[in-house]
C-alpha cells in the first residue's frame, strides 16, 4: 500500500529506505549525502561494492546498519563518469523501472516489513515526478506492506506515517 507523507526520510519508522544512485557515486548531494553523515560505514562498503562487482544501471545493492534499517541503493542512474567523485550521470525511465523491479522482488523474498522513499530519481536524477511516479505505482502498490513515498521533504520533521 502506497502512502504519500512529507517530513524527513531520515526519521522514517521504515525498516527499509531506498534511494537512487550511480554506479560509484560519490554521495555528495541529497539524500544520499545525508546517508553518507549518518552513517559512514555505508559509503565505505559501497564504493568496496562497485569497485569489486561493477554495478549496471537498474540494479540494486542493499546495507543494513547497526539499527537494523537497511538502505537499498537502486542504480537509477547512468555510471560516475571517470573516478569516484566524478558527477553522476542521469537517471532513465528504464533505469528506475528494473530497479523498481528488483526492489519489488527483493520486498517479497525477505519480506520487508515496511518500506520508504523519495522522489526517486527527480533530484541528481534530473527525471520529472509525473514521469517517476506511475513507475512507483506500477511496481510497488501491490505490495502488502506499507510503502511511505516522501513526497515534501521537511528537515527534522517526522512524517505522519501511521
Amino acid at each position: 500500500m502506497l502512502k504519500e507523507v512529507q517530513g524527513d526520510i531520515l526519521l522514517s519508522g521504515a525498516k527499509a529506505i531506498a534511494h537512487g544512485v550511480a554506479p560509484n557515486d560519490p554521495f555528495a548531494q541529497g539524500l544520499a549525502l545525508a546517508l553518507r553523515e549518518k552513517a559512514p560505514a555505508l559509503y565505505k562498503d559501497f564504493r568496496h561494492y562497485c569497485q569489486t562487482q561493477h554495478p549496471s544501471p537498474g540494479s540494486l545493492w542493499t546495507w543494513t546498519g547497526a539499527d537494523g534499517v537497511r538502505i537499498i541503493n537502486l542504480f537509477t542512474q547512468q555510471a560516475v563518469e571517470g573516478h569516484h567523485g566524478g558527477k553522476p550521470g542521469r537517471a532513465t525511465v528504464s533505469n528506475v523501472s528494473h530497479a523498481l523491479k528488483a526492489l519489488r522482488q527483493l520486498a517479497e523474498e525477505e519480506q520487508l516489513q515496511s518500506l520508504a522513499l523519495p522522489k526517486l530519481a527527480t533530484g541528481v536524477g534530473g527525471l520529472a515526478w509525473e514521469e517517476v511516479r506511475p513507475l512507483i505505482a506500477q511496481h510497488l502498490d501491490g505490495l502488502k506492506i506499507p510503502v511511505y513515498v516522501y513526497t515534501v521533504y521537511h528537515a527534522g520533521q517526522k512524517a505522519a506515517e501511521a
